[in-house]
């Protein structure tokens, strides 16, 4: 049975093992040395050497090393990292390196394993479509805004409306009437 390209998309959107583990850093999206080496499964240490013996392959736009800063925030967002934990779940007390996209992509080069090609396929569908799902997230929030810029000209435009009805409505008060015509004279 086929399925259709809007439940295909769905699908790779839907792909809980990789949306999970995209995160925010410096403005792009990108993925953890360790859960790219989960993915990919290799060892962390593997990953980063591959990484580190083809550091030409990995521009800054492409891979970067996670400040203390910033390694400080992803710990208190998922909980804190102490030597047993750390070491179940094979983490490090180094700073961690980041894949974008085009990293994970060169990564899985440098890998060159069946499954690193197969893991590589389903990461560039899940950012091309978080990709389309923004641009059309856009186009939305740009007809908003010009709706909503409408609206506010149509607000001030029946504000002015109702202030001239108001002046119309309310009476003036009466000034002391000069009477017209012959005056007699008080002689």
């Amino acid at each position: 049975m086929r399925t259709s390209a809007g439940n295909r998309a769905e699908a790779v959107l839907a792909d809980p093992e990789i949306t999970g583990r995209i995160l925010l850093f410096r403005g792009q999206r990108v993925m953890l040395d360790r859960d790219l080496a989960v993915l990919y499964d290799v060892e962390t240490k593997h990953l980063k050497r591959q990484a580190k013996r083809n550091i030409q392959r990995f521009p800054e736009d492409f891979m970067f090393i996670l400040t203390a800063k910033e390694l400080a925030g992803l710990r208190c967002q998922f909980g804190t990292s102490n030597d047993a934990t750390a070491t179940e779940r094979g983490g490090s007390r180094v700073l961690p390196m980041v894949f974008t996209e085009q990293g994970g992509a060169m990564l899985s080069s440098v890998l060159n394993s069946e499954r690193a090609i197969q893991v590589n396929i389903r990461i560039i569908r899940v950012f091309t479509r978080m990709r389309e799902l923004l641009a059309t997230h856009q186009d939305i929030l740009h007809k908003l805004e010009r709706i909503e810029a409408k609206v506010a000209a149509h607000d001030e435009d029946i504000g002015t409306l109702f202030d001239h009805i108001r002046e119309m409505l309310t009476p003036t008060p009466e000034q002391p009437r000069q009477l017209i015509g012959y005056k007699q004279d008080e002689r």
